[in-house]
């Protein structure tokens, strides 16, 4: 007969503790947006490094600016249907899945970020600059962080967790 193993829920797995940190995540990102809004001036590079330099610009569209030309009830309601399905997958997820729970609750705190953004401004506030010479990556900001940590989180567990189903 095959032996169970007692799995301990992570503690993103559980309602109040996934809450907390959503909650801190978007008020640290908006806390530092206010800043951007107050203090840097707009589409004009302060380097901070060689390659890097905090800019601030709008974005009226989704990541990179795809979807720019949508309306901005559209683009809203899009990102809410996404953080309904992260949180469908959150709730269905096995709770001792560390990562994929941790990646579900940065997920939903950068897209609930930026739908702040758009309720509050009417647009995303970006400002992190990476860039070379000859080259510069998508001006960007916590929330788009969060969302791509998170995104890299849940594919992380989903690797490692097909390794544990084939052991």
């Amino acid at each position: 007969m095959p032996e169970t193993v007692e799995t301990k829920p992570t503690l993103l797995s559980r309602p109040v503790p996934i809450l907390a940190f959503v909650c801190a995540a978007v008020l640290l990102d908006q806390v530092i947006k206010i800043a951007v809004e107050a203090l840097l001036p707009l589409q004009e590079a302060v380097h901070v490094l060689p390659f890097f330099a905090l800019y601030r610009t709008y974005n009226l569209g989704v990541a990179f600016s795809m979807l720019s030309d949508m309306e901005g009830w559209f683009i809203v309601t899009m990102r809410l249907v996404i953080v309904a399905f992260v949180l469908w997958l959150w709730q269905r997820t096995p709770k001792d899945r560390t990562f994929a729970h941790t990646g579900f609750a940065l997920i939903i705190a950068g897209a609930l970020g930026n739908i702040l953004d758009r309720f509050i401004y009417g647009h995303v506030i970006d400002y992190l600059l990476f860039y070379t010479q000859t080259w510069s990556f998508a001006v960007f900001n916590l929330a788009d962080s969060f969302i791509t940590i998170g995104a890299g989180c849940v594919i992380l567990d989903e690797i490692l967790g097909s390794g544990r189903r084939q052991a």
